[in-house]
């Protein structure tokens, strides 16, 4: 017997009910928005990934060499990709460009619950606009998102890289150093930081570091910062207050938000769902530059991703009641010789946009009901002979258990 493999998942119809329905959510927020559906291959040049993705992603690539000796690679993220798509497609349309996608992904990566090695994204991309109140928007459409998906417990972080990064430089970190710590500062890892700077920086500047990183306050930030940094810090306090005109006012500053890609920069925002647990990140992003790598000219850049399976957890985490889909009609002929009215019947309520099944195995009345129950169809058309010669059917209502004959011509 064949089975899939590690990481990987099959979604049974019950299941896809639940995806769905998120999709649907997720789709009619991000067109309110005005942004627009786009779609990239499942596989790239594995360049497109290698040239800033960071090495944890790097190494947990699926990568493989086609017939003709190209190195390729399954995706392990979809903003590249969108951004390629846009330096190939789209650099001459209007800015600015509102991008949304929903795509599966790929990491070789160690499978648990919420952390899968196919996984689904979705998300979106800001092409050609920075200013402050269009971030602002940014990060309240990837609010509204949680909201709309029927989400109750989530927490917005918001931190700055530029002013972590500009940090960093003034209590001496290296290059090489900075690589080193960043993972650690993502994982808020103190011990193994505090470890990994000791013979590099003082136990002052060791201090200072997690003084500013615990920091809450963008005005106790403030504070802690050279004067070189007051455009950096003005610039993030506007994008804050234009949180509020958007009706966003409950969010952590952090310091401590690096995002786990390269090739961020500026304002950067994660989502997190407690009762996740470990995996309770579910949607992270913020500014980036990626443009100019891929050959196009460079231009402002910030989007999101959602975690699409540990939302879905979360909904179920938290008991959300997905909606239902059930048979409007299921019918059962009662012989063989009906079978074709029972057909025609079908079609007719199918032309009308009713969702039907039909009973084509030639099993008994009484297994069919049962069957019809099991599916949940609302009701149950039963096609009899006697019936027919007077164009009539019987149609019983599953829940209440009534029943009544119908005139094949209304219905």
């Amino acid at each position: 017997m064949f089975q899939r493999p590690r990481g990987t998942r099959d979604f049974l119809p019950d299941d896809m009910l639940k995806r769905r329905y998120l999709e649907n959510k997720l789709r009619e927020v991000f067109l309110s928005y005005g942004y627009r559906e786009v779609q990239t291959p499942t596989f790239e040049h594995l360049e497109l990934f290698t040239a800033k993705s960071g090495e944890g992603i790097i190494e947990e690539m699926y990568t493989f060499k086609d017939k003709s000796g190209r190195d390729l690679a399954l995706r392990p993220e979809l903003t590249a990709p969108v951004i390629r798509m846009y330096v190939e497609k789209l650099q001459m349309s209007p800015k600015p460009i509102k991008l949304f996608y929903f795509g599966n992904c790929y990491r070789y990566d160690r499978p648990q619950k919420g952390r899968y090695r196919e996984f689904t994204q979705a998300g979106c991309e800001l092409i050609g606009c920075d200013s402050p109140p269009a971030l602002a928007e940014l990060v309240s459409l990837a609010w509204e998102c949680m909201e709309k998906s029927g989400l109750k417990n989530f927490n917005l972080r918001i931190g700055n890289l530029d002013i972590l990064n500009k940090f960093l430089n003034t209590i001496g970190l290296t290059d090489s150093l900075k690589k080193k710590a960043i993972p650690l500062i993502d994982k808020r890892e103190y011990d193994a930081l505090r470890e990994l700077l000791s013979s590099d920086l003082s136990q002052d500047d060791i201090d200072r570091l997690e003084r500013f990183l615990q920091t809450k306050s963008i005005d106790e930030i403030e504070k802690q910062l050279d004067k070189d940094m007051k455009d950096d810090i003005e610039r993030f306090r506007q994008i804050l207050s234009w949180l509020d005109v958007f009706g966003i006012e409950k969010y952590e500053i952090s310091m401590e938000i690096v995002r786990g890609l390269e090739y961020y920069r500026g304002m950067v925002f994660e989502i997190e769902c407690p009762k996740l647990g470990a995996e309770r990140q579910i949607c992270g992003g913020g500014e980036y530059e990626l443009v100019e790598l891929f050959g196009g000219k460079n231009i402002p850049t910030a989007g999101f991703a959602i975690g699409f399976d540990r939302v879905i957890i979360a909904l179920e985490e938290e008991g959300f009641a997905f909606p239902e889909e059930k048979i409007d009609f299921y019918i059962i002929p009662a012989s063989e010789d009906v079978v074709k009215e029972a057909i025609e019947i079908s079609m007719k309520l199918r032309n009308k946009g009713e969702s039907v099944d039909i009973d084509l195995t030639g099993r008994n009345l009484r297994k069919s009901m049962k069957y019809a129950d099991s599916i949940g169809a609302k009701r149950v058309i039963i096609v009899g002979k006697k019936d027919l010669e007077e164009n009539k059917v019987t149609i019983r209502d599953m829940e209440s258990g009534e029943q009544e004959r119908v005139e094949v011509d209304k219905l």
